[in-house]
């Protein structure tokens, strides 16, 4: 129990972060991954840049040294000169040397009065130390530094031996060298004339406190950098609990679906995430309500079929056994026809119901084609009157000027105009006028209305007519010649089209039905 009341505050601490939820989750990925990594790749170039203004600055210092001590020397006799070169060596922590015209060392700081500083001895360091030198040469690398001349003390001591000094002799004005120390920290040489009787002055510094500096700056990169990896680590585990969490509720569901169990069970939808989960939510749970909703039609339509057929099969039968009892030659006659009529009207039924049964498998894999609805509804109607198949009605077609585009499967839309007009032939007086429209409506949608003049449909059985096996005939015509799924499966065939079919009164007033196909426009490129 306590780690159930646990576990709840936990998420409900983590729903505070409901915000998140309309982030994708290729966005909240990549900021908990490039966090660290965008904070230690900026840290690096910011302490890379952070070291040259230490050196620049360095640089000015060690010329404008350099240049102050050549003034001071320039005018003092040797043994004050060798006082100052001592005095300002253990000060300022540099070694001094001087050189004559002719480049050859005469004083030296550190052999007058010993070392200021020293380099450190590279075997009796720590592995701390190792591992921040061995960093910051990784550091150098991966910024593309340049490569800084080993610290080496030349085997002559003369001035030619260190190339600033050499400049500084012929060009007459300071120059600056940076070099690497053996312990990896830095060493400014500044080289500048002393007077005008063509002496030298070399200063060398050691500038282990730009090493320092760094090394503590990227030591606070380092704790920053580790601040940000926990909590990417705990945004990580959160972003997990997201995913995982809701998939796992998903895959629940499913699971309860799949073995036909709570059949009222609905998917959660999690309509309040706006990202890729949410999205797959309401998919799945839109796909099961469309599954849910096809299995009962079919377990519907297998209901009804059985219905529909049973009928027939009861009267032939029935036909069947009495004409072997019966003597009478016309009795035999009437009983055989009708015999035949069942049949046919069986034959009838099984052709309408694979059609119907296969429609919406059709037309799934079928692929759309443009067509004018139009040209298609001209086509039927001529036909239809080359085959006298109006039972001498007459049909009137009003076409739209601009065209009527759309797209579908030529041979099903042609199937819905056909049961579409055969209904208006049942139901119109003989002589009767229907009309055919093909206009556009103000959203843009081409509309296909088909009027007759027969009775009408009252209102409230205007969805019924739509219903499969549903058929109410005229009175004149003959029973069992319609299955009543005619406009059952043009109601099918617009659906999958993206349209409808509704039935109407005229928009006239006048006594009749009016069925209305509408599709979608297509685009005309």
């Amino acid at each position: 129990m306590a780690d159930a009341g646990l576990r709840d505050r936990i998420d409900e601490r983590l729903d505070r972060l409901s915000w998140s939820r309309r982030l994708s989750l290729t966005t909240r990925i990549l900021a908990v991954n490039l966090l660290p990594l965008a904070l230690l790749g900026g840290g690096i170039f910011y302490l890379d840049t952070y070291r040259k203004q230490l050196l620049s600055e360095r640089y000015k210092l060690a010329r404008i040294e350099a240049q102050i001590t050549a003034e001071a020397l320039a005018g003092a006799s040797r043994q004050r000169q060798e006082a100052l070169l001592i005095q300002i060596g253990k000060e300022q922590k540099m070694r001094l040397r001087m050189f004559d015209a002719e480049g050859l060392l005469w004083a030296d700081s550190f052999a007058l009065d010993g070392p200021a500083f020293e380099f450190d001895d590279l075997g009796n360091d720590p592995m701390s130390v190792e591992f921040a030198r061995w960093l910051d040469r990784a550091v150098d690398t991966i910024v593309g530094a340049d490569p800084i001349p080993d610290y080496i003390e030349p085997e002559e001591p003369v001035a030619d031996s260190w190339p600033e000094l050499a400049r500084a002799r012929e060009e007459g004005v300071s120059q600056i060298q940076l070099r690497d120390a053996p312990d990896g920290s830095p060493v400014i040489n500044a080289a500048v004339p002393v007077g005008l009787n063509g002496a030298t002055l070399l200063t060398t510094r050691n500038a282990l406190d730009i090493t320092e500096k760094v090394r503590q700056a990227r030591s606070t990169l380092g704790m920053a950098v580790m601040i940000a990896l926990l909590g990417s680590i705990f945004l990580s585990l959160y972003l997990a609990r997201t995913i995982v969490r809701p998939l796992q509720s998903l895959a629940r569901a499913a699971m309860r679906v799949r073995l036909g169990r709570e059949r009222a069970i609905e998917v959660p939808r999690m309509p309040q995430r706006r990202d890729e989960i949410g999205a797959l939510a309401r998919a799945v749970s839109d796909m099961t309500s469309a599954l849910r909703h096809r299995i009962d039609a079919v377990e519907h339509f297998a209901a009804d079929v059985a219905h529909e057929i049973k009928n027939p099969l009861a009267s032939l039968r029935s036909a069947v056994e009495s004409i072997a009892k019966v003597e009478d030659p016309e009795l035999r006659s009437q009983l055989t026809a009708i015999a035949e009529h069942d049949i046919r009207r069986i034959d009838r039924l099984v052709t309408e119901i694979s059609d119907a049964s296969r429609v919406d498998a059709e037309i799934s894999r079928a692929t759309f084609e443009p067509l004018d609805l139009g040209d298609l509804a001209a086509a039927i109607i001529d036909a239809r009157e080359n085959r006298a198949e109006n039972d001498g009605r007459q049909i009137r077609l009003l076409r739209h000027d601009g065209g009527a585009p759309v797209m579908g499967v030529p041979l099903r839309l042609e199937r819905v105009i056909e049961n579409l007009l055969d209904n208006a032939v049942s139901f119109s007086p003989p002589g009767g006028m229907i009309d055919v429209a093909v206009t556009r409506d103000d959203e843009g949608r081409i509309i296909l209305t088909i009027c007759d003049e027969g009775p009408g449909i009252p209102e409230d059985t205007r969805e019924k007519v739509f219903q499969r096996f549903h058929s109410v005939r005229p009175d004149a015509e003959a029973f069992g010649n319609h299955s009543g799924l005619g406009l059952a499966i043009a109601r099918t065939v617009a659906e999958a089209h993206d349209g409808t079919l509704q039935a109407q009164d005229r928009p006239d007033g006048r006594e009749g039905a009016c069925l209305v196909l509408s599709l979608p426009a297509a685009r005309v490129s």
